[in-house]
C-alpha cells in the first residue's frame, strides 16, 4: 500500500514538473525563453539547517566533554593521583556543579547560534561570558549553603581557565571548517534578478528570473510551484525587482516561509535604519535616526567621564595652576581660548583650551601651522604635550564633551576650499553622540590640520565607526593608546 501510494505521489510530481517546466507561460512576457529549464526538485543548495542543529549539539557536547576533561585532568595534576577517586571528586565536585549552570545560561546568552557557528571570536566571547556567570552563580550559591569547604579552590580556578582556553581553541578550529564549508554566514542565501538594480553578494546564489521562469503571481499555483523549488533549502532570499513588482514579490516572499527582502533605493538615499507601522492610521514610516547607544551604555559611558576627568583634574590641578601663570605671566593675556564648537545633537557649546597663540581665531578658519608664528613660547609647549587640552575636562563634568568621542571641529574649519559639512552630507552623523577629548581618529593619526578631502574622509570614517562600535572597553583603549601617543611625541 505505501509503495502504491509513492508511485502516486511521483506520478503527481513528475505531471506537475512537465507543467512546470513548459512554465507558466500566460504571465511570462515575450522576452523570455520558450524553453524554461527543468526547476529544481530539490533546491538549488543542500539545506543547512540540519547541518546546523548538528553542528550546535557537537558545540555543545565538545564543552561538556572540555569541562568535565579540564577538572578531572587538573585534579590529576593538584592531587598527584589518578586512583585515588575519594581524593580526585573533591576536584570533581565542582564540575558537577558548575556544568548544568553553565548549559543553562549558555543556551540563553547565544553561545549555541547561527551567528556563532563560523565566528569564533563571538562564540568564545558567550561561552566565557556563560562560564563566569556559571561560577559566579555556584560560588553564590556555595557561600549561601556553607559547602565552600567541599570545593578545591585551586582545581576550580584551574579548572575554569583551562575549559576557557580549550573552549575558545575548539571554536577556532570548528569556525574555520565550517566557513570553508558553509561560508563566513552559515546560510544559504539568494539574489533573485527581476529587473531590478544591478545587485551582487558574496556567497550567494544569483538567479535570474526571466531566464528561470520566475513570476510573482499569486493566482497561479503552477508559478507559485515553481519558485518554491528554487527557494527551497535557502535561508535568506533578495529580489531586485523594478518599482511596479515589488508588492507582488512582497506578497509572494511572505508565504515562502523564508527571511525575504525586497530591493528599495529609497531607504538608502534617506538612510532609513527600519520600518515602523502605524496600523491605526494605515501609514508606515522609514524610521531615519535612533538614539546612539541605549540607557544603560549612556549611564556607563557618562559615570566613566566624570570618574575618571574628575581624577585627572584633582591629580592635574597643581600642574594646570602653574600654566596659567605661565601664560598670564609670558604676554598678559587671557588664560583659556574658549571657542564656540558644535556639539552633541548639533548644539553649540564653548569649549575649553589653555591659550597657546597670541591671536585668535574664533571661526577656526586658518588652521595652526607647524612653525605657526602666532604660538607663543609656552604655546609651544603645552602643545606638543597637549596640556592646552586639560581644561577640556572641565567641558567634560560640564556634560558638554566627553573623554573619548568625535574630536569637535571649529565652524570654519575647512578641507581645501570646502567647509568640512559641504565635502561629506554625512558629517552631521558624527554629532549623534557628546564630542570627545580624544576619538579614533585621533589614534589612528588623523590629527592636526584636515588640508585635503581625503584626509577628512578617514577622519569621518573613524568617527562613524567608533559610534557603531562603541563599547565602554574600547573607550579605555582609546584613552590608553592616546597616551602612547602623548608619551611618543614627548620624548621627540
Amino acid at each position: 500500500m505505501i509503495d502504491q501510494v509513492a508511485l502516486l505521489e511521483d506520478k503527481a510530481e513528475a505531471d506537475f514538473s512537465s507543467v512546470d517546466d513548459a512554465g507558466p507561460r500566460e504571465h511570462l512576457d515575450s522576452t523570455t525563453p520558450a524553453k524554461l529549464p527543468p526547476a529544481p526538485r530539490n533546491g538549488l543548495l543542500p539545506s543547512l539547517e540540519r547541518k546546523r542543529l548538528r553542528a550546535y549539539l557537537a558545540l555543545l557536547l565538545g564543552d561538556v566533554a572540555i569541562l568535565l576533561g579540564a577538572f578531572f585532568a587538573d585534579s590529576v595534576l593538584y592531587f598527584g593521583t589518578v586512583t585515588n577517586w575519594a581524593l580526585l571528586e573533591g576536584g570533581m565536585i565542582s564540575a558537577y556543579v558548575i556544568l548544568p549552570v553553565y548549559l543553562t545560561v549558555a543556551l540563553y546568552n547565544g553561545t549555541y547560534s547561527r551567528r556563532a557557528l563560523t565566528n569564533w571570536q563571538t562564540s568564545a566571547f558567550r561561552a566565557i561570558t556563560a562560564l563566569i556567570v556559571a561560577a559566579a552563580l555556584v560560588n553564590l550559591l556555595a557561600f549561601f549553603a556553607k559547602s565552600n569547604a567541599e570545593f578545591s579552590r585551586m582545581v576550580f580556578a584551574l579548572g575554569l581557565v583551562t575549559t576557557a582556553v580549550l573552549m575558545t581553541a575548539m571554536r577556532f578550529g570548528v569556525s574555520r571548517v565550517l566557513s570553508r564549508k558553509w561560508g563566513p554566514t552559515s546560510l544559504n542565501k539568494m539574489v533573485i534578478h527581476a529587473g531590478g538594480p544591478e545587485l551582487t553578494l558574496p556567497h550567494a546564489i544569483h538567479v535570474d528570473a526571466r531566464e528561470h521562469g520566475l513570476v510573482p503571481t499569486l493566482d497561479d499555483p503552477r508559478a507559485l510551484d515553481r519558485l518554491s523549488k528554487y527557494l527551497r533549502n535557502m535561508d535568506e532570499v533578495v529580489v531586485s525587482c523594478p518599482a511596479e513588482e515589488r508588492a507582488a514579490w512582497a506578497q509572494v516572499l511572505k508565504g515562502s516561509g523564508i527571511d525575504g527582502e525586497v530591493t528599495h533605493q529609497l531607504p538608502r538615499e534617506i538612510g532609513a535604519v527600519g520600518v515602523v507601522h502605524y496600523d491605526a492610521a494605515g501609514v508606515s514610516a522609514l524610521k531615519v535616526s535612533s538614539g546612539q547607544l541605549g540607557i544603560r551604555a549612556r549611564v556607563a559611558k557618562r559615570l566613566f567621564d566624570v570618574a575618571v576627568s574628575g581624577l585627572v583634574l584633582l591629580v592635574a590641578a597643581p600642574l594646570m595652576l602653574i600654566v596659567a601663570l605661565l601664560i598670564k605671566l609670558e604676554d598678559g593675556g587671557p588664560v583659556f581660548f574658549i571657542q564656540k564648537r558644535v556639539g552633541r545633537g548639533n548644539r553649540f557649546f564653548a569649549i575649553l583650551k589653555f591659550r597657546s597663540m597670541r591671536e585668535s581665531d574664533d571661526s577656526g578658519a586658518q588652521s595652526t601651522l607647524l612653525e605657526d608664528e602666532r604660538v607663543t613660547r609656552i604655546g609651544r609647549f603645552i602643545r606638543r604635550t597637549s596640556i592646552d587640552e586639560l581644561p577640556q575636562l572641565i567641558n567634560v563634568l560640564k556634560g558638554d564633551m566627553s573623554l573619548v568621542g568625535p574630536r569637535p571641529h571649529a565652524l570654519g574649519s575647512k578641507a581645501g576650499s570646502k567647509l568640512f559639512w559641504e565635502v561629506d552630507r554625512n558629517y552631521w552623523q558624527r554629532h549623534g553622540l557628546r564630542p570627545g577629548i580624544t576619538g579614533l581618529a585621533q589614534v589612528r593619526g588623523h590629527r592636526g590640520a584636515t588640508d585635503t578631502e581625503t584626509q577628512l574622509s578617514n577622519r569621518l570614517l573613524a568617527d562613524l565607526e567608533y559610534m557603531q562600535r562603541w563599547s565602554l572597553w574600547q573607550d579605555i583603549a582609546i584613552l590608553a593608546a592616546t597616551l602612547r601617543v602623548i608619551t611618543h611625541e614627548r620624548a621627540f
